[in-house]
Protein backbone atom coordinates (compact mmCIF):
# COMPACT_ATOMS: atom_id res chain seq x y z
CA UNK A 1 0.00 0.00 0.00
CA UNK A 2 1.41 3.63 -0.84
CA UNK A 3 0.55 6.97 -0.03
CA UNK A 4 -1.17 7.14 -3.74
CA UNK A 5 -3.26 4.08 -3.25
CA UNK A 6 -4.59 5.24 0.35
CA UNK A 7 -5.51 8.15 -0.92
CA UNK A 8 -7.33 6.86 -4.12
CA UNK A 9 -9.63 4.23 -1.82
CA UNK A 10 -10.25 7.66 0.18
CA UNK A 11 -11.25 10.01 -2.92
CA UNK A 12 -13.34 7.21 -4.28
CA UNK A 13 -14.85 6.95 -0.43
CA UNK A 14 -15.99 10.51 -0.57
CA UNK A 15 -16.81 10.60 -4.11
CA UNK A 16 -19.20 7.76 -3.17
CA UNK A 17 -20.71 9.51 -0.55
CA UNK A 18 -21.16 13.11 -2.55
CA UNK A 19 -23.50 11.41 -4.91
CA UNK A 20 -26.01 11.33 -2.08
CA UNK A 21 -28.21 14.55 -1.16
CA UNK A 22 -28.36 12.83 2.50
CA UNK A 23 -26.34 10.98 4.62
CA UNK A 24 -28.21 9.21 7.98
CA UNK A 25 -26.36 7.62 10.14
CA UNK A 26 -27.95 5.29 13.36
CA UNK A 27 -26.11 4.59 16.48
CA UNK A 28 -25.12 0.66 16.53
CA UNK A 29 -22.73 0.96 19.69
CA UNK A 30 -23.78 -0.78 22.44
CA UNK A 31 -25.46 1.28 24.59
CA UNK A 32 -27.63 2.01 21.72
CA UNK A 33 -27.90 -1.48 20.32
CA UNK A 34 -29.47 -1.96 24.17
CA UNK A 35 -32.09 0.29 23.39
CA UNK A 36 -33.07 -0.85 19.83
CA UNK A 37 -30.98 0.77 17.35
CA UNK A 38 -30.17 -1.84 15.01
CA UNK A 39 -34.18 -2.31 14.56
CA UNK A 40 -34.00 1.68 13.97
CA UNK A 41 -31.05 1.43 11.53
CA UNK A 42 -33.17 -1.74 9.75
CA UNK A 43 -36.55 0.17 10.00
CA UNK A 44 -34.65 3.34 8.40
CA UNK A 45 -33.06 1.25 5.76
CA UNK A 46 -36.29 -0.42 4.97
CA UNK A 47 -38.14 3.72 4.73
CA UNK A 48 -35.65 4.46 1.94
CA UNK A 49 -36.05 1.53 -0.18
CA UNK A 50 -39.80 1.66 -0.23
CA UNK A 51 -39.97 5.16 -0.66
CA UNK A 52 -37.70 5.07 -3.53
CA UNK A 53 -34.44 7.06 -2.36
CA UNK A 54 -32.08 4.21 -2.39
CA UNK A 55 -29.93 6.55 -4.87
CA UNK A 56 -30.66 9.93 -2.71
CA UNK A 57 -30.29 8.63 0.41
CA UNK A 58 -27.24 6.81 2.48
CA UNK A 59 -27.60 4.74 5.62
CA UNK A 60 -25.39 3.91 7.87
CA UNK A 61 -24.82 2.26 11.08
CA UNK A 62 -22.09 4.10 13.08
CA UNK A 63 -20.29 4.07 16.29
CA UNK A 64 -21.07 6.23 19.43
CA UNK A 65 -22.14 9.36 19.14
CA UNK A 66 -21.71 10.22 22.82
CA UNK A 67 -25.17 11.23 24.34
CA UNK A 68 -25.91 7.49 25.76
CA UNK A 69 -28.95 8.90 27.86
CA UNK A 70 -30.92 10.22 24.48
CA UNK A 71 -30.34 6.68 22.73
CA UNK A 72 -30.71 5.28 20.28
CA UNK A 73 -29.23 8.17 18.15
CA UNK A 74 -30.09 9.21 14.66
CA UNK A 75 -27.77 11.88 12.91
CA UNK A 76 -28.51 13.50 9.43
CA UNK A 77 -25.51 14.93 8.63
CA UNK A 78 -26.47 16.87 5.69
CA UNK A 79 -29.23 18.38 7.19
CA UNK A 80 -27.10 19.13 10.62
CA UNK A 81 -29.96 17.26 12.50
CA UNK A 82 -29.77 14.75 15.24
CA UNK A 83 -32.87 13.24 16.71
CA UNK A 84 -32.91 11.49 20.33
CA UNK A 85 -35.07 8.05 21.43
CA UNK A 86 -35.71 6.96 18.12
CA UNK A 87 -37.81 4.02 17.53
CA UNK A 88 -38.25 1.88 14.75
CA UNK A 89 -42.13 3.10 14.21
CA UNK A 90 -40.45 6.56 14.02
CA UNK A 91 -38.63 5.21 10.47
CA UNK A 92 -40.79 7.64 8.43
CA UNK A 93 -40.83 10.41 9.97
CA UNK A 94 -36.98 10.71 10.14
CA UNK A 95 -37.22 10.14 6.36
CA UNK A 96 -40.05 12.19 5.86
CA UNK A 97 -38.24 15.25 7.46
CA UNK A 98 -35.01 14.91 4.68
CA UNK A 99 -37.11 16.46 1.68
CA UNK A 100 -39.73 18.73 3.04
CA UNK A 101 -37.69 19.91 6.08
CA UNK A 102 -40.21 18.94 9.42
CA UNK A 103 -39.31 18.07 12.30
CA UNK A 104 -39.39 14.49 12.66
CA UNK A 105 -38.71 12.59 15.98
CA UNK A 106 -37.55 14.10 19.26
CA UNK A 107 -35.37 16.63 18.06
CA UNK A 108 -31.62 16.17 19.86
CA UNK A 109 -29.90 19.97 19.68
CA UNK A 110 -26.27 19.96 19.20
CA UNK A 111 -25.20 23.66 19.39
CA UNK A 112 -25.59 22.81 23.31
CA UNK A 113 -22.85 22.68 25.91
CA UNK A 114 -22.62 18.66 25.89
CA UNK A 115 -21.09 19.23 22.13
CA UNK A 116 -19.54 21.97 22.30
CA UNK A 117 -17.78 22.21 25.14
CA UNK A 118 -15.81 18.85 24.13
CA UNK A 119 -12.61 18.39 21.74
CA UNK A 120 -12.49 15.54 20.05
CA UNK A 121 -9.01 13.77 19.06
CA UNK A 122 -9.85 10.06 20.11
CA UNK A 123 -13.02 9.87 19.17
CA UNK A 124 -12.91 12.33 16.01
CA UNK A 125 -14.43 9.63 13.89
CA UNK A 126 -17.47 8.25 16.49
CA UNK A 127 -20.84 8.35 15.40
CA UNK A 128 -18.97 9.50 11.86
CA UNK A 129 -17.52 6.52 10.33
CA UNK A 130 -19.21 2.91 9.65
CA UNK A 131 -16.41 0.96 12.04
CA UNK A 132 -17.46 -2.35 9.55
CA UNK A 133 -15.42 -0.48 6.51
CA UNK A 134 -12.03 0.16 6.16
CA UNK A 135 -12.76 1.99 3.28
CA UNK A 136 -14.83 4.66 5.65
CA UNK A 137 -12.16 5.37 7.38
CA UNK A 138 -9.37 5.98 5.15
CA UNK A 139 -11.81 8.40 3.93
CA UNK A 140 -11.57 10.17 7.32
CA UNK A 141 -7.24 10.29 6.94
CA UNK A 142 -6.91 6.68 8.31
CA UNK A 143 -4.04 4.93 8.08
CA UNK A 144 -2.19 8.09 6.88
CA UNK A 145 -0.04 8.72 9.63
CA UNK A 146 1.09 4.97 9.50
CA UNK A 147 1.94 4.92 5.33
CA UNK A 148 3.74 8.54 5.63
CA UNK A 149 5.38 7.00 9.27
CA UNK A 150 7.13 3.89 7.12
CA UNK A 151 7.87 5.76 4.08
CA UNK A 152 9.35 8.82 5.47
CA UNK A 153 10.51 8.59 8.90
CA UNK A 154 12.76 6.68 11.21
CA UNK A 155 11.91 4.76 14.29
CA UNK A 156 14.30 7.01 16.39
CA UNK A 157 11.85 10.20 15.16
CA UNK A 158 8.99 8.34 15.55
CA UNK A 159 9.52 8.32 19.04
CA UNK A 160 11.07 12.10 19.56
CA UNK A 161 7.88 12.96 18.00
CA UNK A 162 5.55 11.30 20.16
CA UNK A 163 8.00 12.75 23.62
CA UNK A 164 7.59 16.12 22.27
CA UNK A 165 3.96 15.56 22.24
CA UNK A 166 4.07 15.36 25.66
CA UNK A 167 1.28 11.99 25.63
CA UNK A 168 0.98 9.97 28.76
CA UNK A 169 -0.84 7.02 29.16
CA UNK A 170 -4.52 7.29 29.39
CA UNK A 171 -4.43 4.00 31.85
CA UNK A 172 -4.25 5.17 34.95
CA UNK A 173 -0.92 6.36 36.41
CA UNK A 174 0.32 8.80 33.42
CA UNK A 175 3.39 7.22 32.75
CA UNK A 176 5.06 9.67 29.96
CA UNK A 177 4.25 7.52 26.72
CA UNK A 178 7.53 8.17 24.98
CA UNK A 179 9.57 7.60 27.59
CA UNK A 180 7.88 3.75 27.49
CA UNK A 181 8.74 3.82 23.99
CA UNK A 182 12.07 4.70 24.13
CA UNK A 183 12.72 2.08 26.96
CA UNK A 184 11.21 -0.75 24.53
CA UNK A 185 13.30 0.59 21.38
CA UNK A 186 16.78 0.61 23.42
CA UNK A 187 16.61 -3.12 24.29
CA UNK A 188 18.10 -4.10 20.86
CA UNK A 189 17.12 -6.33 18.39
CA UNK A 190 15.43 -9.22 19.68
CA UNK A 191 11.68 -10.22 19.82
CA UNK A 192 9.80 -7.82 21.28
CA UNK A 193 5.48 -7.42 21.44
CA UNK A 194 3.23 -4.39 21.59
CA UNK A 195 -0.08 -4.90 23.99
CA UNK A 196 -3.00 -2.64 23.67
CA UNK A 197 -4.71 -3.38 27.07
CA UNK A 198 -8.44 -3.15 26.65
CA UNK A 199 -9.35 -4.89 29.97
CA UNK A 200 -11.74 -2.45 31.46
CA UNK A 201 -13.11 -3.54 33.98
CA UNK A 202 -13.74 0.02 36.29
CA UNK A 203 -17.42 0.23 37.54
CA UNK A 204 -19.41 2.87 35.29
CA UNK A 205 -16.61 2.94 32.61
CA UNK A 206 -17.17 2.55 29.07
CA UNK A 207 -14.68 4.49 26.88
CA UNK A 208 -12.14 1.69 25.94
CA UNK A 209 -15.19 -0.56 24.75
CA UNK A 210 -16.94 2.37 23.07
CA UNK A 211 -13.83 3.56 20.79
CA UNK A 212 -13.04 -0.33 20.14
CA UNK A 213 -16.68 -0.85 19.06
CA UNK A 214 -16.66 2.79 17.15
CA UNK A 215 -13.20 3.55 15.75
CA UNK A 216 -11.15 -0.17 15.81
CA UNK A 217 -8.58 0.94 12.85
CA UNK A 218 -7.83 3.76 15.17
CA UNK A 219 -6.39 1.42 17.54
CA UNK A 220 -4.85 -0.79 15.18
CA UNK A 221 -3.15 2.31 13.62
CA UNK A 222 -1.69 3.14 16.73
CA UNK A 223 -0.15 -0.65 17.83
CA UNK A 224 1.15 -0.52 14.32
CA UNK A 225 2.91 2.81 14.77
CA UNK A 226 4.36 1.82 18.06
CA UNK A 227 5.57 -1.65 17.05
CA UNK A 228 7.36 0.22 13.96
CA UNK A 229 9.07 2.32 16.56
CA UNK A 230 10.01 0.12 19.03
CA UNK A 231 10.87 -2.53 16.84
CA UNK A 232 8.25 -5.44 17.31
CA UNK A 233 6.81 -7.62 15.14
CA UNK A 234 3.60 -9.24 16.96
CA UNK A 235 1.16 -7.55 18.59
CA UNK A 236 -2.04 -8.51 21.17
CA UNK A 237 -4.92 -6.86 22.00
CA UNK A 238 -6.51 -7.74 25.24
CA UNK A 239 -10.38 -7.31 25.52
CA UNK A 240 -12.99 -8.64 28.16
CA UNK A 241 -15.05 -11.56 26.44
CA UNK A 242 -18.17 -9.06 27.86
CA UNK A 243 -17.77 -6.58 24.80
CA UNK A 244 -18.53 -9.13 22.38
CA UNK A 245 -19.48 -6.01 19.62
CA UNK A 246 -16.14 -4.98 20.33
CA UNK A 247 -14.35 -8.05 19.67
CA UNK A 248 -16.36 -8.34 16.70
CA UNK A 249 -15.52 -4.92 14.95
CA UNK A 250 -11.97 -5.50 16.17
CA UNK A 251 -11.83 -8.91 14.22
CA UNK A 252 -13.18 -7.16 11.43
CA UNK A 253 -10.98 -4.31 11.33
CA UNK A 254 -7.77 -7.29 11.55
CA UNK A 255 -8.91 -9.14 8.61
CA UNK A 256 -9.60 -5.92 6.30
CA UNK A 257 -6.33 -4.24 7.16
CA UNK A 258 -4.44 -7.74 6.52
CA UNK A 259 -6.09 -7.64 3.25
CA UNK A 260 -4.86 -4.11 2.18
CA UNK A 261 -1.53 -4.94 3.32
CA UNK A 262 -1.75 -2.35 6.63
CA UNK A 263 -0.88 -4.98 8.70
CA UNK A 264 1.13 -8.75 8.34
CA UNK A 265 4.11 -9.08 5.96
CA UNK A 266 6.10 -6.65 4.86
CA UNK A 267 3.64 -3.03 5.17
CA UNK A 268 3.74 -1.08 2.39
CA UNK A 269 6.13 -2.51 0.75
CA UNK A 270 8.64 -2.10 3.49
CA UNK A 271 11.27 -4.72 5.50
CA UNK A 272 8.44 -3.64 8.56
CA UNK A 273 6.14 -6.56 9.17
CA UNK A 274 3.10 -6.53 12.26
CA UNK A 275 0.64 -9.04 12.82
CA UNK A 276 -2.02 -8.84 15.52
CA UNK A 277 -4.15 -11.21 18.05
CA UNK A 278 -6.75 -10.59 19.89
CA UNK A 279 -7.04 -12.25 23.65
CA UNK A 280 -10.01 -12.51 25.50
CA UNK A 281 -9.92 -11.89 29.19
CA UNK A 282 -12.45 -13.68 31.58
CA UNK A 283 -13.25 -10.78 33.14
CA UNK A 284 -10.97 -10.43 36.15
CA UNK A 285 -10.67 -6.92 37.32
CA UNK A 286 -6.87 -7.81 38.39
CA UNK A 287 -6.24 -8.07 34.73
CA UNK A 288 -5.68 -4.86 33.61
CA UNK A 289 -2.79 -4.70 36.05
CA UNK A 290 -0.14 -4.95 33.18
CA UNK A 291 2.17 -7.88 34.83
CA UNK A 292 -1.32 -10.08 35.21
CA UNK A 293 -2.42 -9.06 31.94
CA UNK A 294 0.86 -10.74 30.57
CA UNK A 295 0.69 -14.07 32.51
CA UNK A 296 -3.18 -14.13 31.23
CA UNK A 297 -2.12 -13.97 27.52
CA UNK A 298 0.67 -16.60 28.64
CA UNK A 299 -2.04 -18.97 29.52
CA UNK A 300 -1.36 -18.57 33.32
CA UNK A 301 -3.32 -17.82 36.27
CA UNK A 302 -3.83 -14.38 35.83
CA UNK A 303 -1.86 -12.71 39.11
CA UNK A 304 0.79 -9.82 39.44
CA UNK A 305 3.94 -10.47 39.59
CA UNK A 306 6.60 -7.95 41.62
CA UNK A 307 8.33 -5.32 39.38
CA UNK A 308 11.50 -5.03 38.76
CA UNK A 309 11.83 -6.44 35.87
CA UNK A 310 9.41 -3.62 34.40
CA UNK A 311 7.25 -5.28 31.21
CA UNK A 312 9.62 -2.87 29.15
CA UNK A 313 12.84 -5.26 29.60
CA UNK A 314 11.12 -8.43 30.32
CA UNK A 315 7.54 -8.95 29.85
CA UNK A 316 5.38 -11.40 27.48
CA UNK A 317 7.53 -14.55 27.28
CA UNK A 318 10.71 -12.85 29.21
CA UNK A 319 10.29 -10.77 25.81
CA UNK A 320 10.72 -6.56 25.80
CA UNK A 321 6.80 -5.83 25.97
CA UNK A 322 5.27 -2.51 25.32
CA UNK A 323 1.53 -1.90 26.98
CA UNK A 324 -0.13 0.78 26.29
CA UNK A 325 -4.29 1.09 26.89
CA UNK A 326 -6.98 1.45 24.16
CA UNK A 327 -6.91 5.39 24.68
CA UNK A 328 -2.87 6.00 24.21
CA UNK A 329 -2.73 4.33 20.91
CA UNK A 330 -5.79 6.14 19.90
CA UNK A 331 -3.84 9.39 20.46
CA UNK A 332 -0.87 8.35 18.15
CA UNK A 333 -1.94 8.73 14.98
CA UNK A 334 -3.45 12.25 15.01
CA UNK A 335 -0.11 13.41 16.91
CA UNK A 336 1.95 11.89 13.91
CA UNK A 337 -0.56 13.80 11.16
CA UNK A 338 -0.81 17.12 13.11
CA UNK A 339 2.00 16.82 14.47
CA UNK A 340 3.51 17.42 18.33
CA UNK A 341 3.35 20.81 18.45
CA UNK A 342 -0.56 20.64 17.79
CA UNK A 343 -1.23 18.18 20.65
CA UNK A 344 1.31 19.83 23.35
CA UNK A 345 -0.80 22.87 22.87
CA UNK A 346 -3.89 21.12 23.65
CA UNK A 347 -4.68 20.75 27.72
CA UNK A 348 -2.42 22.10 30.80
CA UNK A 349 1.57 22.53 31.59
CA UNK A 350 1.84 18.92 32.22
CA UNK A 351 -1.10 16.93 31.13
CA UNK A 352 -1.57 17.55 27.33
CA UNK A 353 -3.87 16.56 24.82
CA UNK A 354 -7.83 15.65 26.25
CA UNK A 355 -8.98 12.92 27.99
CA UNK A 356 -11.96 10.61 27.68
CA UNK A 357 -14.58 10.08 30.28
CA UNK A 358 -17.99 7.89 30.86
CA UNK A 359 -20.48 10.55 32.45
CA UNK A 360 -22.14 8.63 35.09
CA UNK A 361 -24.62 8.45 37.62
CA UNK A 362 -26.59 11.31 38.74
CA UNK A 363 -26.06 13.69 36.31
CA UNK A 364 -28.83 14.83 33.27
CA UNK A 365 -26.53 13.89 30.64
CA UNK A 366 -24.72 10.72 30.84
CA UNK A 367 -22.36 9.38 28.13
CA UNK A 368 -19.04 9.28 26.66
CA UNK A 369 -17.45 12.60 26.66
CA UNK A 370 -13.80 13.84 25.38
CA UNK A 371 -12.92 17.36 27.08
CA UNK A 372 -9.06 18.88 26.84
CA UNK A 373 -6.67 18.50 30.10
CA UNK A 374 -7.57 21.98 32.53
CA UNK A 375 -11.15 21.54 32.27
CA UNK A 376 -12.82 21.65 35.90
CA UNK A 377 -14.98 19.07 37.50
CA UNK A 378 -18.08 21.73 37.53
CA UNK A 379 -17.43 22.55 34.08
CA UNK A 380 -17.90 18.99 33.25
CA UNK A 381 -20.34 18.34 35.80
CA UNK A 382 -22.93 21.38 35.12
CA UNK A 383 -22.55 22.36 31.83
CA UNK A 384 -21.47 19.03 29.35
CA UNK A 385 -23.35 17.28 32.21
CA UNK A 386 -26.32 19.21 32.30
CA UNK A 387 -26.50 19.38 35.79
CA UNK A 388 -28.05 17.34 38.37
CA UNK A 389 -31.67 16.20 37.53
CA UNK A 390 -34.50 16.35 39.98
CA UNK A 391 -33.69 19.41 41.51
CA UNK A 392 -30.74 18.26 43.75
CA UNK A 393 -27.39 19.04 45.04
CA UNK A 394 -24.01 18.11 43.61
CA UNK A 395 -22.21 16.26 46.40
CA UNK A 396 -19.66 14.33 45.05
CA UNK A 397 -17.61 13.32 41.84
CA UNK A 398 -15.77 9.72 42.19
CA UNK A 399 -12.93 9.56 39.51
CA UNK A 400 -10.49 6.83 38.69
CA UNK A 401 -12.96 4.03 39.29
CA UNK A 402 -12.14 1.72 42.44
CA UNK A 403 -8.55 2.80 42.73
CA UNK A 404 -9.76 6.97 42.60
CA UNK A 405 -11.32 8.82 44.99
CA UNK A 406 -14.60 10.71 45.62
CA UNK A 407 -14.37 14.42 45.26
CA UNK A 408 -16.64 16.91 47.29
CA UNK A 409 -18.73 19.37 45.69
CA UNK A 410 -16.21 22.65 47.24
CA UNK A 411 -13.31 20.75 45.19
CA UNK A 412 -15.34 20.60 41.88
CA UNK A 413 -13.30 23.81 40.23
CA UNK A 414 -10.14 21.54 40.30
CA UNK A 415 -8.71 21.47 37.13
CA UNK A 416 -8.95 18.05 36.12
CA UNK A 417 -5.78 17.03 35.08
CA UNK A 418 -2.82 14.05 36.13
CA UNK A 419 -1.53 16.55 39.34
CA UNK A 420 -4.60 18.24 40.44
CA UNK A 421 -6.74 15.17 41.22
CA UNK A 422 -3.82 13.33 42.46
CA UNK A 423 -3.24 16.36 44.77
CA UNK A 424 -6.47 15.87 46.84
CA UNK A 425 -6.61 12.30 46.98
CA UNK A 426 -8.06 11.12 43.83
CA UNK A 427 -6.67 9.98 40.38
CA UNK A 428 -7.39 10.62 36.58
CA UNK A 429 -7.77 6.72 36.01
CA UNK A 430 -9.13 5.13 32.78
CA UNK A 431 -11.74 7.58 32.83
CA UNK A 432 -14.68 6.78 35.38
CA UNK A 433 -16.63 9.88 36.24
CA UNK A 434 -19.42 8.96 38.72
CA UNK A 435 -21.80 11.62 39.86
CA UNK A 436 -23.28 11.56 43.30
CA UNK A 437 -26.10 14.07 44.78
CA UNK A 438 -27.01 14.58 48.31
CA UNK A 439 -28.92 11.27 48.07
CA UNK A 440 -25.74 9.36 47.95
CA UNK A 441 -24.51 7.97 51.52
CA UNK A 442 -21.02 7.99 51.15
CA UNK A 443 -19.88 5.62 53.72
CA UNK A 444 -22.17 3.00 51.34
CA UNK A 445 -20.37 4.19 48.38
CA UNK A 446 -16.93 3.27 50.30
CA UNK A 447 -18.49 -0.02 50.90
CA UNK A 448 -19.49 -0.83 47.33
CA UNK A 449 -16.39 -0.06 45.87
CA UNK A 450 -14.59 -2.31 48.61
CA UNK A 451 -16.90 -4.71 48.03
CA UNK A 452 -15.67 -4.70 44.92
CA UNK A 453 -11.82 -4.83 45.14
CA UNK A 454 -12.54 -7.40 47.87
CA UNK A 455 -14.17 -9.82 45.67
CA UNK A 456 -12.06 -9.08 42.45
CA UNK A 457 -8.65 -9.82 44.54
CA UNK A 458 -6.43 -12.36 43.38
CA UNK A 459 -5.48 -13.37 46.85
CA UNK A 460 -1.82 -13.59 45.53
CA UNK A 461 -0.79 -10.90 48.48
CA UNK A 462 -1.82 -11.10 52.42
CA UNK A 463 -2.23 -7.55 52.70
CA UNK A 464 -4.91 -7.16 49.45
CA UNK A 465 -6.29 -10.40 49.94
CA UNK A 466 -7.14 -10.33 53.76
CA UNK A 467 -7.00 -6.55 54.70
CA UNK A 468 -10.01 -5.49 51.47
CA UNK A 469 -12.37 -8.23 53.54
CA UNK A 470 -11.46 -6.67 57.27
CA UNK A 471 -12.42 -3.05 55.63
CA UNK A 472 -15.42 -4.51 53.79
CA UNK A 473 -16.23 -6.06 57.05
CA UNK A 474 -15.48 -2.42 59.43
CA UNK A 475 -18.12 -0.56 56.53
CA UNK A 476 -20.76 -3.37 56.59
CA UNK A 477 -21.07 -3.12 60.38
CA UNK A 478 -20.82 0.89 60.46
CA UNK A 479 -23.77 0.93 57.53
CA UNK A 480 -25.52 -1.79 59.30
CA UNK A 481 -25.21 0.61 62.74
CA UNK A 482 -23.54 -1.25 64.67
CA UNK A 483 -20.02 0.24 64.60
CA UNK A 484 -18.09 2.08 67.14
CA UNK A 485 -15.43 4.80 67.32
CA UNK A 486 -12.80 2.04 67.85
CA UNK A 487 -14.08 0.77 64.06
CA UNK A 488 -13.15 4.04 62.48
CA UNK A 489 -9.50 4.19 64.06
CA UNK A 490 -8.36 0.83 62.88
CA UNK A 491 -10.33 1.18 59.07
CA UNK A 492 -8.03 3.98 58.65
CA UNK A 493 -4.90 1.67 60.20
CA UNK A 494 -6.27 -0.50 57.67
CA UNK A 495 -5.64 1.83 55.27
CA UNK A 496 -2.70 2.55 55.68
CA UNK A 497 -1.28 -0.82 55.91
CA UNK A 498 -3.16 -2.23 52.93
CA UNK A 499 -1.80 1.06 50.37
CA UNK A 500 1.80 0.57 51.50
CA UNK A 501 2.28 -3.50 51.64
CA UNK A 502 -0.13 -4.91 48.46
CA UNK A 503 1.74 -6.52 45.46
CA UNK A 504 0.08 -4.43 42.84
CA UNK A 505 -2.08 -1.24 41.95
CA UNK A 506 -5.46 -3.30 43.26
CA UNK A 507 -4.25 -2.97 46.68
CA UNK A 508 -2.44 0.13 46.92
CA UNK A 509 -5.36 1.71 44.93
CA UNK A 510 -8.40 -0.20 47.22
CA UNK A 511 -8.21 2.30 50.25
CA UNK A 512 -8.39 5.08 48.27
CA UNK A 513 -12.68 5.66 48.28
CA UNK A 514 -12.28 4.97 51.99
CA UNK A 515 -9.87 7.37 52.60
CA UNK A 516 -11.08 10.41 50.78
CA UNK A 517 -14.81 9.65 52.17
CA UNK A 518 -13.43 9.82 55.66
CA UNK A 519 -11.40 13.18 54.59
CA UNK A 520 -14.21 14.74 53.22
CA UNK A 521 -17.39 13.29 54.59
CA UNK A 522 -15.73 12.12 58.09
CA UNK A 523 -19.25 13.68 59.57
CA UNK A 524 -21.09 10.59 57.73
CA UNK A 525 -19.08 7.94 59.36
CA UNK A 526 -19.29 9.51 63.08
CA UNK A 527 -23.40 9.70 62.11
CA UNK A 528 -23.58 6.17 61.29
CA UNK A 529 -21.66 5.41 64.40
CA UNK A 530 -24.11 7.55 66.44
CA UNK A 531 -26.88 5.94 64.87
CA UNK A 532 -27.85 7.74 62.03
CA UNK A 533 -27.69 7.91 58.12
CA UNK A 534 -27.92 11.61 57.09
CA UNK A 535 -28.93 10.29 53.25
CA UNK A 536 -31.38 7.53 54.79
CA UNK A 537 -29.57 5.09 52.81
CA UNK A 538 -28.16 2.46 55.38
CA UNK A 539 -30.58 -0.45 56.55
CA UNK A 540 -30.40 -0.79 60.33
CA UNK A 541 -29.01 2.87 60.88
CA UNK A 542 -32.15 5.38 62.18
CA UNK A 543 -32.90 8.50 60.97
CA UNK A 544 -35.20 10.49 63.11
CA UNK A 545 -35.77 7.87 65.52
CA UNK A 546 -37.22 5.25 62.73
CA UNK A 547 -35.08 2.95 61.60
CA UNK A 548 -34.23 3.21 57.97
CA UNK A 549 -34.95 0.74 55.66
CA UNK A 550 -32.93 0.19 52.20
Amino acid sequence: MTIEELRKIAETEREAEKRYQHRVCVCTAAGCLSSGGDHVLDAIRKEVAESGMKNEVLVKGVGCMGLCSAGPLVSVETEGKMFANVTPEEAPDVVGSLDTGAGGPQECPTNVPFFERQKKIVLENCGKIDPERIEDYIAHDGYLALVHTIAERSPQEVIQEIIRSGLRGRGGAGYPTGLKWSTVAKTGEQEKFVICNADEGDPGAFMDRAVLESDPHRVLEGMAIAAYAVGAQKGFLYVRAEYPLAVKNLKTAIRQADRLGLLGNSICGSRFSFHVDIRLGAGAFVCGEETALIASIEGKRGTPRPRPPYPAESGLWDSPTLINNVETFANVAPILRNGAAWFAGIGTEKSKGTKVFALAGRVTNTGLIEVPMGITLREVVNEIGGGIPDGKKCKAVQTGGPSGGCIPEKHMDLPVDYESLKSIGSMMGSGGMIVMDETSCMVDVAKYFMEFCMSESCGKCIPCRAGTQQMHGILARITAGEGTPADLALLEELCDLVRNTSLCGLGQGAPTPVLTTMQYFRGEYDAHVAGECPAGVCAGVHRGGEEVAK
